[in-house]
C-alpha cells in the first residue's frame, strides 16, 4: 500500500524505481519508498504482525478466555443461553453492540439446537468482521504539484499531537521535507510537545503565542512550505469541543487561509481517535469528523492498554477509512492499517485449546 495517492499526472523516476526495485522495496507512485519498506527494514511483515498482536492483547484475551470458555462444557447446545453469553463476550471487545449481533445471528443460522461447533463460531466472527472492515486501498491523498497539506483533528488527549510527530516522522524517514505548523495554540503544552518532537525527528515547525489566531499559524505554515520547498505541510488544530457552531467556524477559517494559497488544500483531513476511550470518545469525535470534514481516521493507543475491536465501531461510525493506528509511544510506533493483518493477529491464536 503506497503511502499517497497523487491528483494529477505525476510519473514515476525510471531510475528511482530501478535502484529502489533492486533493493527489493516496494515503490510508490513516484518513485519513492513506500512506508512497507521501512517496516520491513526494521524488521518485515512478521514484525508488524507481532506489533499488532501486542496492541490487541486485550482483545485476544477476550476472545481466548471469555469467548473459548463457551465452549468448555461438553454437548452444550447453541441456544438462547448460549447466544446471550456469546454476544456479551464480544461486546467486551469493544467491536459494539450491532457487530456483535450480526456473529450472534450468523452463529445462530448455521448452528441453531446443534452442539456447538468451535470453528464455525470463529468462521462467523471472521467472516463478519472481514465485511465490516472491508476497505479499499487507502492512501493519503497528495498535492500533484507542490506541498501536500494535512489537517489533523480530535478531541483533547485523544493522542493528536503525538500522532502528528509519527506521522511527521514516517515523512522524514521517506526523505520528505516536512513543516509543521501548531496550532492547538489553545493549549501551551501542545506547542511545546510538537516543537520538542520537531526538532527531534528533523522536522520544522511554525508557532506562536498561546492564544494565537490558529487560522494565522496555519496560514504562515502554508506559507513556509511553499516559499520553502516542502514536500509535507501538517497542521495541528485545537482539540476543544466547545460548540458544533463554533468548531465549524474556526475550522472553516482554517480551511479558507489554506485554499486561498492551495485552492486544493487541505489534501487531506485526518482525525485522531483514542482507542483506548471506549464509546464516549467516538459520540465525542464524531462532532470533529462533521465539522473538519474528514478524509480518514488515526486510530491512536492501540498498543495493549485498549480492546483492539473498537476499529470496528470506528468505521461504522464515520464511514472512513482508518489509515494509519498508533501502536505504542516511540516515533516509529505508527503503522499503516491493513484490515487483513489486523484480523490476522486478532484471530491467529483463537479457541486453540477449545478441545482441551
Amino acid at each position: 500500500m503506497a503511502l499517497f495517492r497523487f491528483r494529477g499526472s505525476d510519473k514515476p523516476d525510471p531510475s528511482k524505481v530501478d535502484e529502489a526495485a533492486k533493493s527489493g522495496a516496494p515503490v510508490d507512485s513516484t518513485g519513492s519508498v513506500s512506508p512497507e519498506a521501512t517496516a520491513d527494514e526494521a524488521g518485515g511483515a512478521g514484525r508488524l504482525f507481532d506489533r499488532f498482536r501486542a496492541g490487541l492483547k486485550k482483545t485476544v484475551q477476550v476472545l481466548n478466555t471469555d469467548v473459548r470458555d463457551l465452549f468448555k462444557q461438553e454437548g452444550r447446545l447453541v441456544d438462547e443461553s448460549f447466544l446471550n453469553d456469546l454476544r456479551r463476550a464480544l461486546v467486551r471487545t469493544d467491536m459494539g453492540p450491532t457487530a456483535a449481533e450480526e456473529i450472534v445471528k450468523d452463529v445462530y443460522a448455521k448452528q441453531r439446537a446443534r452442539f456447538v461447533d468451535p470453528e464455525s463460531v470463529l468462521d462467523s466472527i471472521r467472516g463478519t468482521l472481514s465485511q465490516r472492515l472491508d476497505q479499499t486501498d487507502a492512501p493519503l491523498a497528495a498535492a500533484a504539484t507542490g506541498p501536500t497539506v494535512i489537517l489533523v483533528t480530535g478531541v483533547n488527549g485523544s493522542g493528536k499531537t503525538t500522532s502528528i510527530a509519527k506521522l511527521a516522522n514516517r515523512f522524514v524517514k521517506d526523505g520528505k521535507r516536512v513543516v509543521l505548523g501548531a496550532g492547538d495554540t489553545f493549549r501551551a503544552a501542545a506547542v511545546e510537545q510538537l516543537s520538542m518532537w520537531a526538532s527531534r525527528i528533523g522536522a520544522e515547525i511554525v508557532r506562536s503565542d498561546q492564544g494565537a489566531d490558529p487560522a494565522s499559524v496555519a496560514h504562515r505554515a502554508v506559507a513556509r512550505a511553499l516559499e520553502g520547498d516542502f514536500d509535507i505541510c501538517i497542521i495541528d488544530t485545537a482539540g476543544r469541543l466547545q460548540t458544533q457552531s463554533n468548531l465549524m467556524q474556526e475550522l472553516g477559517k482554517i480551511r479558507r487561509v489554506i485554499a486561498k494559497q492551495i485552492p486544493e488544500a487541505p489534501h487531506e483531513v485526518l482525525l485522531v481517535i483514542d482507542a483506548t476511550a471506549g464509546q464516549n470518545a467516538l459520540s465525542q469525535a464524531k462532532g470533529f469528523s462533521e465539522a473538519a470534514g474528514c478524509t480518514g481516521v488515526v486510530l491512536a493507543k492501540l498498543d495493549g492498554s485498549a480492546r483492539g475491536g473498537v476499529v470496528v465501531p470506528v468505521t461504522e461510525t464515520f464511514k472512513l477509512p482508518v489509515k494509519f493506528v498508533g501502536l505504542g509511544e516511540k516515533a516509529d510506533d505508527l503503522a499503516v492499517f491493513d484490515p487483513k493483518r489486523y484480523l490476522e493477529a486478532l484471530l491467529a491464536d483463537s479457541f486453540g485449546d477449545s478441545a482441551a
